[in-house]
């Protein structure tokens, strides 16, 4: 199995939000209701702005090696969670693509914040420290995000 490097991490991090992306904005022309479609819409922005944050992160790093030694189990479980569970984009469209009630996209959304969260909170230490308070900052958002979906959601 091999292991990720920190390109790696950055590059899964631009494809969870270019996923979030496609979503949020296909049920932002799928749904009626104003308030929902607007959510939705509110939702594929701000996934831009964090893949515009990864991006300018990719290009600024150069061979960056964590101040922390992990072991190899731990970047193979990085790699399977990455390859399987958030970043599998055929999945993720072919579900996407199954739904068809707004409580069902709700619901999936909800499960994608989640995966996004933790990858990102696992990810952050290998990180440059100077990027913490962004990878903490896009974790708030996507916490606010789970948060409105989950509101969302009961009020359905």
């Amino acid at each position: 199995m091999q292991l990720l490097n920190i390109s790696e991490v950055y590059q899964i991090a631009i494809n969870i939000e270019k996923n979030g992306i496609k979503f949020y904005s296909l049920w932002a022309k799928k749904i009626k209701d104003k308030k929902l479609k607007d959510i939705f819409s509110a939702l594929a922005y701000a996934e831009v702005e964090h893949k515009k944050i990864f991006e300018k992160m990719l290009k600024e790093i150069e061979d960056y090696e964590p101040k922390e030694a992990y072991n190899e189990e731990y970047f193979q479980y990085l790699r399977a969670y990455s390859d399987g569970l958030v970043f599998d984009i055929k999945k993720i469209q072919k579900k996407a693509n199954e739904i068809k009630t707004i409580s069902k996209a709700v619901e999936f959304a909800i499960d994608r914040e989640k995966d996004s969260i933790l990858y990102y909170q696992e990810v952050k230490n290998l990180l440059p420290e100077k990027y913490h308070k962004e990878i903490e900052k896009i974790i708030n958002e996507e916490r606010r995000h789970f948060l409105d979906l989950t509101h969302i959601r009961n009020s359905l």
